[in-house]
Formats: C-alpha cells, sequence, structure tokens
C-alpha cells in the first residue's frame, strides 16, 4: 500500500497536479483532456495532446516576446454549482484546476483549467507608486491558414462573423471608424472570436466578469500577433486587483456551444431576491413601425397582441416622450396593465449617439436622476427598461452599466442593453439583465439591404459565436418583410425563437403577421419559453447549418436551420437525446416547395411518431419539433 501511494504520489507531482508539491511545467484540467504547458516563450494550451492556442506572452508591461512561461504551482481544486435564471441551463456545475505563476512587475498569473476551457487573470498586492498603470501584454497566436470566423470590432458589436483563414481582411461598414494596419487591413477584432486550430478542434475566445474600474478588452492584431488590448481607463489601479478574466472555451463543437465558462468565473449573484425576475416573451413594436412608440394607438395594437398570444411583456420604444394625441407614457403604461400585460420601456444612455437620436435623453445619468427616473417607473409600474446608445468598452461605460444594473434592482426592474456591448458575465451577478443585444439581428432589415442574403448564414453562425457567451437580444422571428425584404422560410424564422436564447425574446413582427399564422403556430408562441433547463448541440458547421435541443420542464424541443442557398440535409444524432421522446409536434417547410421569389410560403404542421434521424431542409430553411 505504502509504495502504491507513493507512485501515485510522483504520477501527480510529474503531472503539476500534487497539492502543495513545489512548481510544474504543465498544468492539466481535471477530466485530463486540456494541458497549459510552459514554453520557451509563453505557454501552449493542448486539447487531447493537439494544439489549441500559443499564448507566446502574458502579463503586465511592454511585450518583449523573450522568456519561458514562468513555472505553474497548483494551489486549489474548484468544484462548484449554482443556479440560473436564464441561459442554456438553470443548474449549473463546473470542475477546474487553479494554479498560479510569479511574473515580473509584482505580477501573478492565475490559470484555471475547466473541463472546457482555460480562465486566466493577472493579480497583484498592495498600495500607492507600486501601482502604477501597466498595458496588459497578453498575446495570442492565430496562424495565417487557420479557419477563424472573426468580427471587426465596433463599439455596438453589431457585425457579421465571415469565415476566413487570414487576418488580412478589408474593413467592413460600420458605425465606429475602423482601425487599420499599415497596409490597409483591419486590425481590430471584437470578442467572441471562433477558431478552429485543428480539424473538428475549436477555440472560442472572450472574457469575462468585468468590474467596477475596469474596462473591458478587444483584440489588436499584427500579423499573427493578436494582443489583449483593454479600452480606456480613467484611474489607475490601487491596493489589490485584478484584470477580467480572459476566457478561451476549448473542444467539440458541443463543447463551446453549451459552455458555461464566462458565467462560471463570473462573480455569483448580488441580489438575494430575485423572486420579482421572469424571463419571458416580448411583443415589440420597432422593428414595423420605426416611430410607433410615440403613437398610443399603435401601442395598443401591440398590447393586444400580447393579450392575444398570452406574452407576458410589452416594449414600448424610443419616443414615448413625444407621444401624440395628448396621451402619455403613464396612459401606454396603464392601458397593458390593465389587459394584464406588463410593460418595458426605453431609455437613450445618452453616452453614445445623442446628437439626432430619439428620446428620452440625459435621464439616467446623474445618479440622482437616474434615481428618481428608476423609482417613477416601479412607482407607475414598468417592469423593466430598454437602455440604449452606449459608447464601447471604457471604464466609463462598465461603470454606468454597472450603475444602471444597480439601481434598476433596487427599484426590481428588468434590463435590456441595446447598442452596447456583449454579456461577459453579468447576467449571472445581476439576474435583472435579461439579455444584451450585442448583436447584428433583425431590425437590420430595417436599416440596410445588406442583411437580406447574409441572414440565413449570419443566423447559422451565431450559436457557434456570439450566443454562447451570454443572451442575445436579436428580435427573431419575422414572417413578413420589413424595409428590406427576408429571403429565410418561415421554419427558419420560427426555429430562432429556440436556437436564440435571449431571457426576453422580442418578437419583431407585426400584430396581423402573427395573427394571420395557422392556430398551432400562434399556440407555439403562446407557450414558447425563454430559460432552459438544458441545451444540447446536435449537429452542424459555423455558417452551414445547425441542430440544437432544449429542454424546458418535461417538455423538449429540437430546432434547426439552414444557412446555404442549398437544399441540405440536417443531422439529428439520437444517442445525444433522451430515449423514447414519442410523438413529436413538428413545424416544417411545405415539401421544400419554393415559390418564385424563392420563399417557401406554406407550412406543414404534423406529428411524427419520433424524432427522425435527418431532415432535409429547404434553402435557407428550418425546422422545428416539440415534444407533445
Amino acid at each position: 500500500m505504502r509504495q502504491i501511494m507513493l507512485t501515485v504520489l510522483l504520477v501527480l507531482a510529474s503531472t503539476g497536479l500534487a497539492w502543495g508539491h513545489g512548481e510544474a511545467a504543465t498544468a492539466t484540467s481535471p477530466n485530463g483532456r486540456l494541458t497549459l504547458k510552459t514554453q520557451p516563450t509563453g505557454y501552449a494550451l493542448y486539447h487531447e495532446g493537439r494544439l489549441a492556442m500559443e499564448i507566446p506572452v502574458v502579463g503586465l508591461g511592454e511585450p518583449t516576446g523573450k522568456g519561458p512561461g514562468a513555472p505553474l504551482r497548483l494551489v486549489r481544486r474548484i468544484s462548484e454549482e449554482y443556479n440560473m435564471l436564464t441561459g442554456k441551463r438553470l443548474h449549473c456545475t463546473n470542475e477546474g484546476n487553479e494554479y498560479v505563476a510569479t511574473l515580473p512587475h509584482g505580477c501573478r498569473l492565475v490559470a484555471r483549467l475547466y473541463n472546457d476551457g482555460l480562465a486566466f487573470r493577472y493579480e497583484r498586492e498592495g498600495g500607492g507608486a507600486s501601482q502604477e498603470k501597466l498595458l496588459e501584454a497578453t498575446t495570442y497566436r492565430i496562424a495565417e491558414g487557420e479557419r477563424r470566423w472573426m468580427q471587426q470590432w465596433t463599439e455596438a458589436y453589431e457585425g457579421f462573423f465571415p469565415l476566413s483563414t487570414t487576418a488580412k481582411v478589408k474593413a467592413e461598414r460600420s458605425f465606429t471608424p475602423p482601425s487599420l494596419s499599415p497596409d490597409g487591413f483591419n486590425n481590430r477584432w471584437g470578442y467572441p472570436a471562433l477558431l478552429e486550430p485543428a480539424d473538428g478542434l475549436f477555440v472560442l475566445v472572450s472574457e469575462a466578469n468585468i468590474e467596477r474600474g475596469q474596462s473591458a478588452s478587444c483584440l489588436y492584431n499584427d500579423g499573427e500577433l493578436f494582443r489583449v488590448t483593454p479600452d480606456a481607463t480613467t484611474t489607475a489601479p490601487s491596493g489589490n486587483w485584478h484584470t477580467p478574466w480572459r476566457v478561451l472555451i476549448v473542444g467539440s463543437q458541443a463543447d463551446v456551444v453549451e459552455s458555461t465558462l464566462v458565467t462560471d468565473v463570473s462573480e455569483p449573484s448580488r441580489l438575494d431576491d430575485v423572486s420579482w425576475i421572469h424571463p419571458g416573451v416580448v411583443s415589440w413594436i420597432y422593428w414595423a413601425y420605426n416611430h410607433g412608440s410615440n403613437d398610443y394607438q399603435i401601442i395598443k395594437k401591440y398590447v393586444d397582441m400580447a393579450v392575444t398570444l398570452r406574452l407576458p411583456y410589452v416594449l414600448i420604444d424610443a419616443e414615448w416622450d413625444e407621444m401624440k394625441d395628448g396621451k402619455t407614457i403613464e396612459d401606454a403604461v396603464a392601458y397593458a396593465r390593465s389587459q394584464g400585460v406588463k410593460p418595458l420601456i426605453w431609455y437613450n444612455s445618452s453616452v453614445g449617439w445623442v446628437d439626432g437620436a430619439p428620446g428620452p435623453k440625459y435621464r439616467l445619468n446623474k445618479p440622482e436622476d437616474r434615481e428618481r427616473e428608476l423609482a417613477w417607473c416601479e412607482r407607475i409600474g414598468v417592469a423593466g427598461v430598454k437602455i440604449d446608445f452606449f459608447s464601447g468598452d471604457t471604464q466609463r461605460n462598465m461603470d454606468y452599466c454597472i450603475d444602471l444594473l444597480e439601481c434598476a434592482a433596487r427599484h426590481h426592474l428588468l434590463v435590456n442593453f441595446h447598442g452596447a456591448t456583449i454579456p461577459r458575465g453579468w447576467q449571472r451577478t445581476w439576474p435583472n439583465l435579461l439579455t444584451t443585444e450585442g448583436v447584428y439581428g433583425a431590425e437590420w432589415y430595417n436599416n440596410v439591404p445588406t442583411f437580406t442574403d447574409r441572414a440565413a448564414r449570419h443566423n447559422a453562425t451565431l450559436p457557434f459565436t456570439r450566443n454562447v457567451i451570454g443572451p442575445m437580444d436579436y428580435t427573431p422571428c419575422t414572417f413578413s418583410d420589413s424595409q428590406h425584404p427576408h429571403i429565410t422560410t418561415r421554419a427558419h424564422e420560427l426555429a430562432l425563437t429556440v436556437l436564440f436564447e435571449s431571457g426576453l425574446q422580442h418578437l419583431a413582427d407585426r400584430p396581423e403577421s402573427y395573427l394571420a399564422q395557422p392556430d398551432k403556430v400562434q399556440q407555439f408562441l403562446s407557450r414558447l419559453p425563454v430559460a432552459w433547463d438544458e441545451t444540447r448541440f446536435l449537429s452542424g458547421y459555423p455558417g452551414e447549418t445547425v441542430v440544437i435541443a432544449r429542454r424546458s420542464g418535461a417538455t423538449w424541443y429540437v430546432v434547426g436551420i439552414n444557412g446555404t442557398d442549398e437544399i441540405a440535409t440536417l443531422n439529428i444524432p439520437l444517442e445525444r437525446l433522451p430515449a423514447g421522446l414519442g410523438a413529436m409536434e413538428a413545424f416544417l417547410d411545405a415539401n421544400i416547395g419554393l415559390e418564385d421569389d424563392g420563399k417557401v410560403r406554406q407550412w406543414d404542421i404534423l406529428t411524427l411518431a419520433t424524432v427522425p434521424s435527418t431532415l432535409r431542409c429547404a434553402p435557407r430553411g428550418g425546422f422545428v419539433m416539440k415534444s407533445k
């Protein structure tokens, strides 16, 4: 027995897993699939022996590219369970091994290897002059030729994730002036960034747990080297401090899509009472009526639609402070409440787009004004606020968002951040944050013709990219056309309501469009959950096809879309689903029959004896199956 124990300890020590047994060149995840190894410069992350990511430079200060990665020392094992109100799953678990390494400038690297990825940050202790502001040096190597889906940075994160094998791409149109390399290529990139360093091995790069006094970051590249670059801050760190977590989700497509690593490393909920927070489906005015929220009669139409479809919420969007015909927002809120519908109302953040933008403006910026305004919302019966037009990832914006979340929580208000940065785990820390835009969504059918031809492929990319990291207010499910047409099918559009996770799911189409659909489609929307007990990735590939299953209570939903312009066969691996699901109510594109304009107009709504292993899908089509 003594010899066996000695052998075990020696093996543990050699792999860096011996508790308190000095330093090692390799750190390992609990399941052994991920290893972080010191290199002649920096570190390298491996998944089952295959290189997932090189991190040639770590630490604070100007990168030199010299020196090996510091030895790693195991300090603790992590085993955690927590509950969410929204997201891919309501009960989350994670396991990890935490290591530390001593770096220059009084800094230490804290690295956590989880079974589905790596999270790391830098910590410093002390105060005074020793806490001078130091640039972060973290650098990832993304080799030319490596497949990647990366969004060019823009302050509202409203861009595409096109497949590429090079960083040398021209800047796309954006509200934010692009950053260009000397040779004229875009060189600033937003999170998340999806990479495929080897066939079937995926890495999603992001960050998590932005706290007060911190800015968010993005990636700037110089050739193959992509440096983590925090946005502007106004104060130097003091006392004991740390950076946000840099996050790499690693593994198969299922590992990435199903991961909760962003919330795993974020601070637990700050709220003692969450009984007032209720995710739900929202009737939304803007897509069909850009200025509809200043018209009481149009607001009534959307309240009445919510009543008919039994939706819990209605969103009264911009310009409600300029309501016509002698009506006020209080009249609209009172009408919604009288019909049993909870109203949400819109505000301009007044830090981004202000001049020429809609209002109400300047009501939330000063603490005393914000407190008064949100107290008024609570008093008249508003259930939540949508706050729009922020100005990027600076510390000023991050602190302002935290101020808004805290004040809204004091007044029992749900929050939707629009025209804003992406989720970085705040949905765990402040569970009243039910959704965030940070996505090129269906409202773009209002703005430019670009979306029409790119939407299907974009939709088939988002489950692997943007929606992995948190709720996404895409505003899905449009059967009619806005200012610019869509050429996705009806079943594709219906599938988006389940495919895209959002704690407030805004149905974007006009009331007469929804109410013209078959009764079973209306019933589907009436019973649509937005919080999921479980999520399983079934099949697909970014930009081509995707099939996902989600469970709410005892009910399973299996949905898929085709992002291509050709008929596709979507695979449904039955071994990834519970046995014996039985009959499924299915919403399909009718006979994959296309009319002259290329749009499938009719539904096939039928009962299938069980889940099929494959389904043929129309170009830009989709399907929905729901257990009976």
